[in-house]
């Protein structure tokens, strides 16, 4: 082969069928990997080096802290550290209100998850805690099973007098979430074992996405009443958020103008700095912690105003300093909470690979799939039992973390050390924070996912299956809640593929003159030589369409060669054919001389719309005579794009390509060829070849031959 200057490139070599290229080089038939048994004989057999290698793929700590450089990853994991313990803080008591727990847990969520994420985690950059998404997801849960009719104590609610303990309320959801979060933990640790991280692959980008974008919704509907101020009905189940938005239309009248303002006035300020910190990030050393400061500035402005007891502004609540001892989750809600723990273990995990892969492609190293379904297992079964609710990465702590100069998860230990301080010796302190506070942050923090409503467009110009993924999400997530939406998306997600293997793109390929190419275009066809091209996998399911359009695009592809060959001359249903030698498609025809029979004769049983020829009428070229009909002497069928091809479709190609008359002869092994210009240089040649031999004899209805392209 030569490769000139120019870019061009020139390969001489003889047509290779299959059989040919088997000679040449040697084709790995058979898999590389020992048997099943000796695989497991070898995982069984224990040596110091194989333990070391077990223990170090399972607690990748071991791997990377004893070779930690403190000169160079220091400084950056200490700031980044520090950044990101400082917006753990707004975000765990916001997000924990997405949960429908008190405050206090969600700063629970930010410090026992993260220490454990630190030891058996293999992403460096991304940031474990609490994430609106999941918190929502888990709201969800503790609502269902935990609802504020189920703790209604004196009256009843037809007079108004109904009174929630709220205590209780809380205390028995903050068991629901344990219970969830053990199991979702558990989960993902066994996924990770069986390694089954693969299964995200089954969620495309447009359904993440129009799912996430349905979640941000719900989350900004959850959050609405603490930025008007008052107390909506609670809804589970299907149609929840519509019963929600109407119930949040009929109580606007009862808005609490201080609360409201408050609300205006912290979105403003949030907005504002976050865009600075936007313009302004590559000046900056650090962005502003405009969440941090809005939160202690409204926290002293409330409570110096009290706003409490003076204008009826809903807060936070004493919280209790001091970390709370271990306890066993309840077993005997475990069950109760399994079905819901599916669909929050496949979020979970799909958020946080997604987020750990990107920082990993970014910055050259890799993360192992199916440890970090084991990772975030255990940090959230270590977490059930320090009360804290299912964890995965945050984009916009990770993304400080990555930008702010981490370079380990030893930051991760940092901005853990931020919230236990926080826990300790500050938390009490935050009493006074109004709701809406931490609804603002909540909602500023949903603007990249509301971002994702862009995809309508763009999907829309560039690719309609995946918008329909995408709307369909959405819609089925808002009307029919996050579990049954998720499961219809998917169904849904996996339906499209179905249809796309069973109604494929059939094609007519054409030649490129003077290059080896073939493209369903406005290319050159080959007269004589039909090339037939699937889209997709022929199986079972497509072998009978499969046919079918081969015998129509045979007859397409006759009237496309009368087309483009001004030569024939239409007489009513009578036309002349065009006979073309290997030399006249371009010189990488070149190699041999003689004619081509184009004549194709249609089967009647397949289209009447087809050119039929009666004219027996001859014409000289090249000192060859031959007998002139339209037909197509060859079938060249195009593979590449086929997978795998079942029994059941082999029998059909087989059994049906007979019946249709498409074959006078087997199949053989060198009728397989590596790329289609093999194929048509074989072809061409071989009815030369009968051309000369065959002159005033007639000829057979139907093509002679069939030639397989494999990938």
């Amino acid at each position: 082969m030569g490769v000139p200057s120019s870019g061009e490139f020139c390969v001489q070599r003889k047509v290779l069928a299959d059989s040919a290229l088997d000679e040449l080089g040697r084709r790995r038939t058979h898999s590389t990997k020992p048997p099943l048994a000796q695989r497991v004989k070898d995982s069984l057999r224990c040596s110091v080096p194989g333990l070391k290698r077990a223990v170090l793929k399972w607690v990748p700590v071991l791997s990377w802290l004893p070779q930690y450089s403190i000169r160079e990853n220091a400084v950056g994991d200490i700031v980044s550290g520090l950044s990101v313990g400082i917006m753990h803080l707004p975000q765990g008591m916001a997000y924990a209100l997405l949960a429908s727990l008190t405050p206090v847990f969600g700063l629970y969520t930010s410090l026992f998850p993260v220490m454990i994420y630190f030891i058996f985690g293999t992403s460096r950059h991304i940031s474990i805690g609490t994430f609106a998404v999941v918190s929502i997801m888990v709201g969800s849960v503790t609502e269902k099973f935990g609802p504020d009719s189920n703790f209604v104590v004196g009256g009843n609610g037809t007079n108004g007098t109904a009174v929630v303990d709220i205590d209780a309320r809380d205390a028995y959801r903050v068991q629901i979430s344990c219970a969830l979060t053990a199991v979702v933990g558990v989960l993902q640790i066994l996924f990770g074992l069986v390694r089954f991280g693969f299964v995200v692959t089954y969620l495309s980008e447009p359904l993440v996405r129009g799912y996430t974008t349905a979640v941000a919704v719900q989350v900004l509907l959850s959050q609405l009443k603490y930025v008007v101020g008052v107390h909506t009905t609670r809804f589970t189940g299907p149609l929840s958020q519509v019963y929600t938005l109407i119930d949040l239309c009929s109580l606007l009248p009862k808005t609490n103008i201080a609360t409201l303002v408050i609300s205006i006035v912290a979105l403003f300020v949030l907005i504002l700095v976050k865009e600075l910190n936007t313009y302004y990030r590559k000046k900056l050393p650090m962005s502003i912690p405009i969440e941090l400061i809005v939160l202690i500035v409204a926290t002293i402005i409330s409570y110096f105003a009290k706003f409490r007891t003076h204008y009826g502004v809903d807060v936070v609540g004493a919280i209790p300093s001091g970390l709370k001892a271990p306890r066993v989750p309840d077993g005997n809600l475990f069950i109760l909470v399994f079905p819901d723990a599916f669909a929050i273990v496949i979020v979970a995990y799909a958020i946080s690979i997604s987020i750990s892969k990107t920082m990993a492609l970014k910055h050259g190293y890799k993360v192992d799939s199916n440890q970090e379904l084991v990772a975030l297992g255990l940090s959230n079964v270590f977490g059930a039992f320090f009360q804290c609710y299912v964890v995965t990465a945050s984009l916009s702590r990770s993304l400080v973390q990555e930008s702010a100069g981490g370079k380990t998860q030893v930051a991760g230990v940092v901005s853990s050390i931020i919230v236990l301080i926080t826990i300790l010796k500050i938390g009490s302190l935050f009493a006074e924070l109004p709701k809406a506070i931490l609804a603002t942050i909540v909602f500023v923090n949903l603007k990249g996912m509301f971002k994702q409503f862009n995809d309508i467009p763009l999907l829309w110009k560039s690719n309609k299956m995946d918008l329909m993924i995408w709307s369909v999400t959405w819609v089925a997530t808002i009307l029919l809640n996050l579990d049954i939406g998720l499961a219809v998306a998917v169904v849904f997600s996996m339906l499209t593929v179905i249809f796309r293997i069973q109604l494929p793109r059939y094609s007519i390929l054409g030649h490129v003159p003077g290059t080896e190419l073939y493209v369903d275009m406005d290319a050159k066809l080959i007269p004589g030589v039909t090339i037939f091209r699937s889209s997709a996998t022929i199986c079972y399911t497509n072998a009978e369409m499969y046919l079918e359009a081969l015998q129509e695009k045979v007859c397409v592809c006759v009237r496309k060669l009368i087309e483009q060959n001004p030569s024939v001359k239409k007489k009513g249903k009578k036309h002349q054919t065009v006979l073309v030698s290997p030399t006249e498609v371009g010189p990488v025809y070149g190699g041999f001389d003689g004619q081509v029979n184009s004549a194709y004769q249609m089967d009647p049983e397949v289209s009447d719309a087809c050119p039929a020829d009666d004219d027996n009428s001859a014409r000289e070229n090249g000192g060859v005579k031959t007998e002139e009909r339209h037909r197509t002497h060859s079938v060249i069928l195009d593979l590449s794009t086929t997978s795998f091809v079942d029994t059941v479709t082999a029998k059909t190609l087989n059994n049906q390509l007979k019946r249709a008359g498409i074959f006078s002869e087997s199949i053989l092994l060198n009728n397989l060829f590596v790329t289609v210009h093999d194929a048509v240089l074989h072809t061409l040649e071989r009815q030369a070849q009968k051309n000369v031999s065959q002159v005033g004899t007639p000829l057979l209805k139907g093509p002679s031959s069939v030639f397989l392209i494999h990938s």
